[in-house]
């Protein structure tokens, strides 16, 4: 057999593009729900390890270091497979959710913290200074501009978490991954992963563009 007809067979693509689609659709919902609490979950780390007492601040460092050293893979085989012995059972979509969500967090958490931390301390003093609670500093003053800091590196922190997405197949999900190579068992035939590399790349290329643009332009603003 040829390179072509090995892996870049039409008629098994097209005969499995149902199953990749359906795997594709799965992979979109856990990858941005995963994002989405991992965005919000980093910024309560990142404000409790700036602002909250001593003694939370150490065990939210304590849990963005482990987070962050813990490969994804073997937090989620431990939620999946360890956690049913402490009475805790999940379904593979959502050990696979939150594996996900819990390391975004710790990653996210440092991206908001580099964020906040670089915004001038005289624009701290100046907020407390007109009488703003610290809340409203926070709100008004510090996260707006902290935001525009932050969202390249968020960008670039959300596609891995969507690439990380692919890991879910080791929990028997069917997302991309599992259904591509379920359908290169039936079909005996590669091509269904190239298909699936393609659908990958259709969905996360736009999102590494939309980090260039977001740095170009932040970039234009900083010389302003």
């Amino acid at each position: 057999m040829d390179i072509v007809s090995t892996f870049f067979n039409i008629d098994v693509l097209v005969r499995s593009m149902p199953l990749l689609l359906e795997g594709l659709w799965r992979t979109i919902a856990l990858g941005f729900l995963s994002i989405v609490l991992g965005l919000i979950g980093g910024l309560v780390l990142a404000l409790g390890r700036m602002y909250a007492p001593k003694p939370i601040r150490l065990l939210v460092i304590a849990y963005v270091d482990v987070f962050r050293a813990l490969p994804v893979l073997v937090w989620l085989v431990i939620v999946y497979y360890a956690l049913p012995f402490v009475g805790i059972s999940l379904s593979p979509f959502a050990s696979a959710a939150t594996a996900l969500t819990m390391i975004s967090s710790a990653y996210t958490a440092e991206i908001y913290r580099a964020g906040i931390d670089a915004i001038p301390r005289g624009q701290f003093e100046a907020g407390q200074a007109i009488g703003l609670s610290t809340f409203d500093l926070m709100r008004d003053v510090v996260l707006p501009q902290a935001i525009r800091i932050v969202i390249p590196p968020l960008t670039n922190n959300s596609i891995n978490v969507m690439k990380d997405t692919a890991l879910a197949s080791v929990v028997a999900m069917p997302d991309l991954l599992k259904q591509a190579t379920q359908a290169q068992a039936l079909a005996a035939n590669p091509t269904p992963l190239i298909g699936a590399a393609i659908l990958y790349l259709i969905l996360l290329l736009p999102l590494v563009r939309l980090v260039a643009v977001f740095e170009r332009r932040l970039g234009r603003s900083g010389r302003r």
